[in-house]
């Protein structure tokens, strides 16, 4: 029998590489069996492995704003039909108001149980993990196609709810419930079976997740398995920890293009080696849909403090220990529902990202936003987010043209985006000096043209188009970025940080992505 108190290092790093790659076999299946460009292509999904508690542990390195939420989607499913739970049972979630982060990104949920496993009174065996995927839909229904309205007030113009709803029942895949689901809306889904094939997509890859979890036990005994999940989550914790030694207390104010701010205060207390991260003093929540979930905004500081980590951990529950994380309800970063949030997710996360940075002192600015795209209409939906400039840090440079912190998703192939849409890419290439300079510069944005071939509503929901993204330690701003329309008769129609726009054949759509700030 192994030591049940301290983790052997070696099988530690062998489990925590099996976590890891269990989730990496899930989204392999995800990216084959889908049947969207955005996940099969853009790669705008996530797969991850969950205790019997629905705590995180570990994650394939995909879309940081997905991981460090999922969690509290796992959760609340526990907690809202936890005692009903049966084998074969799928559910999808996307409720922001329980551990979603916006209506596009719908969660399959997996529980996982063992043959011989008797649980409750009622002789149900309880799950012994939980696995999940979460993929980004083309279009969930809402105002605008694509399901990224720039211009949303409350969470129901911006697609259809799903909280805990049962896709697979024992087995069953429920087809005439979820198209009915699906097309019974105010607002219904533009394209039911898409969003069917994708789901699932979700459904396959959640059972290699399943079953590369029994082999694994199969092979070490369920109390193994269970132990080194600890194990690997405590693990992570002392990896924070030890990154929080370094840190100074800090505070920082950042203002987006609306005029609202992000307000953030770190204080490190040496003797338990945790930090306190406190938004007190964050604007209330907004009119507008950059209100962020709570979910979404633990997510952001997950994730910063796992940047801070040198080791090779997997991102998991165990990060999260050593912080206290403090955001007033019905702050913009903790809102009150129905508020719309389909930018909190998208814009404001990264707005997040960048005040703890600046409030640490570690980098400046990054471009701060996703600068996310979607056009369509009853026939086509698409939807992108595009490169800018990451920031620059103490000792490097920032980088030209990536995706920065809470995106890391990837951009269609020109092939396939004019194969699958009567579009064309006019040009894409970087945005020289755009980056701001310093002793180290940021990295420079991205200008991207794309021709219409056909009538379609196009939609930008972008940050950083009146507020520079900042520089650190006295050096240079990143530029600001620009959305604009050049029409077929030459005319240019100037645009606004969110915009929405009939596009008309011949008229180009102009995206220029902001640079990231210099340091020093």
């Amino acid at each position: 029998m192994y030591n049940t108190t301290q983790p052997d290092p070696v099988r530690l790093e062998i489990f925590k590489n099996l976590y890891q790659f269990i989730a990496e076999q899930m989204g392999i299946v995800l990216q084959n069996t889908a049947a969207s460009v955005n996940i099969k292509e853009r790669l705008d999904f996530s797969c991850a492995i969950f205790d019997s508690s629905g705590l995180l542990v570990a994650n394939a390195p995909h879309i940081p704003v997905h991981l460090g939420s999922m969690s509290e989607s796992v959760r609340s499913l526990i907690n809202d039909v936890g005692d009903t739970i049966k084998p074969g049972n799928v559910y999808l979630s996307n409720n922001p108001y329980n551990g979603g982060t916006h209506l596009p990104d719908v969660t399959a949920i997996t529980p996982v149980f063992l043959g011989t496993n008797i649980g409750n009174k009622n002789n149900i065996p309880s799950p012994i993990f939980y696995v999940a995927s979460r993929g980004h839909q083309a279009d969930i229904g809402g105002i605008t196609p694509g399901s990224m309205p720039p211009h949303s007030t409350t969470i129901l113009e911006e697609g259809i709810i799903f909280d805990n709803f049962l896709l697979v029942q024992e087995g069953e895949f429920q087809e005439t419930a979820i198209r009915n689901y699906l097309l019974n809306h105010p607002y219904p889904s533009r394209n039911p079976d898409q969003n069917i094939a994708d789901f699932k997509a979700q459904i396959a890859a959640n059972e290699r997740g399943v079953q590369e979890l029994l082999k694994m036990v199969e092979q070490y005994g369920l109390e193994t398995v269970k132990l080194y999940m600890q194990f690997v989550q405590d693990n992570a914790e002392e990896s924070v920890r030890r990154a929080i030694d370094v840190l100074k207390d800090g505070s920082f104010i950042y203002e987006m293009d609306s005029g609202a701010k992000i307000e953030v205060n770190v204080k490190i207390n040496r003797e338990t080696r945790s930090a306190k991260i406190d938004f007190t003093g964050t604007s209330a929540q907004l009119n507008s849909n950059f209100n962020a979930p709570k979910a979404v905004t633990q997510a952001a500081v997950l994730y910063v403090f796992r940047t801070l980590v040198d080791d090779n951990i997997p991102l998991n529950a165990g990060c999260l220990k050593p912080l206290e994380i403090i955001i007033p309800q019905g702050c913009m970063l903790n809102p009150t529902y129905p508020a719309a949030v389909v930018a909190g997710n998208v814009e404001t996360s990264q707005t997040i990202v960048d005040a703890l940075y600046g409030a640490l002192g570690v980098m400046a600015a990054s471009q701060g936003t996703m600068n996310n795209f979607t056009f369509g209409n009853q026939k086509y939906q698409y939807y992108e987010t595009i490169c800018g400039g990451s920031g620059a840090g103490i000792n490097f440079d920032g980088t030209d043209g990536v995706h920065t912190h809470m995106t890391n998703s990837r951009l269609t192939d020109p092939e396939v985006l004019e194969t699958r849409y009567p579009v064309q890419v006019e040009s894409f290439g970087l945005r020289s000096h755009s980056g701001g300079k310093g002793k180290y510069c940021g990295g420079d944005g991205v200008i991207r043209r794309i021709k219409f071939l056909e009538p379609m509503t196009a939609n930008i929901l972008s940050g950083h188009r009146l507020v520079p993204p900042f520089g650190l330690n006295g050096a240079e701003a990143g530029k600001i970025g620009r959305n604009w329309v050049q029409r077929q008769n030459g005319t240019e129609e100037i645009l606004g940080s969110t915009a929405t726009v009939e596009m008309q054949p011949g008229d180009i759509f102009v995206i220029e992505t902001p640079g990231g700030g210099g340091c020093g």
